[in-house]
């Protein structure tokens, strides 16, 4: 004769943990497996951050990206932030205030907005997006109303600013969108 065993209260409380532990484990996985690391993301224009200094009233100020990069914070006037990563911004600024206007300021940057992806070619509604980190490609183009009847499925083309030059790569579906991106879906000839 086969026994059954059945688990007890506590039993299945511990089961059920350790499955909602493995997929939250799993999960973090693949973010961290999202090629645009976001500790790696450098700063564009129409970025909106947000900088402030630890107990200083007045200091805390979000800030979007000028078209050139730039961007103007009190003290320290208008200087360039395009190409840096937010702890490089942050270090930055907490050197410029040492000098000459606070002790040691506790300075903090985060990301308030990324600035819009770009749509445009066979899709139903072309234009600016917000973007979203583990953006992919075939979300992008459902974001802009999907294909039209006469897109290429295969072959669109992305540009991208890689370390300060534009360059064009062709991306899967399943491929990541970045900020600032430019999506081309070009017409189907059959």
């Amino acid at each position: 004769m086969i026994s059954r065993q059945y688990l007890t209260n506590p039993q299945r409380k511990l089961t059920t943990l350790v499955v909602l532990l493995s997929i939250m484990v799993f999960s973090s996985g693949l973010l961290a497996a999202n090629p645009m690391s976001l500790s790696r993301y450098k700063l564009g224009a129409g970025d909106e951050i947000m900088i402030s200094v630890y107990g200083e009233e007045g200091m805390e100020k979000e800030i979007i990206l000028t078209d050139a990069g730039s961007i103007s914070y009190p003290f320290l006037g208008e200087f360039r932030a395009k190409g840096l990563t937010l702890g490089q911004l942050q270090r930055l600024i907490t050197e410029k205030l040492k000098d000459g206007y606070f002790i040691d300021p506790r300075v903090s940057v985060s990301m308030v907005k990324y600035r819009k992806f770009f749509v445009t070619g066979e899709v139903k509604e072309p234009g600016g997006f917000p973007f979203e980190p583990g953006l992919t490609l075939e979300k992008a183009i459902a974001l802009a109303g999907g294909f039209t009847q006469r897109a290429s499925k295969k072959g669109i083309i992305v540009t991208r600013d890689e370390n300060g030059s534009e360059k064009e790569k062709e991306l899967s579906l399943n491929g990541s969108v970045l900020p600032g991106d430019i999506i081309v879906v070009s017409e189907s000839f059959f």
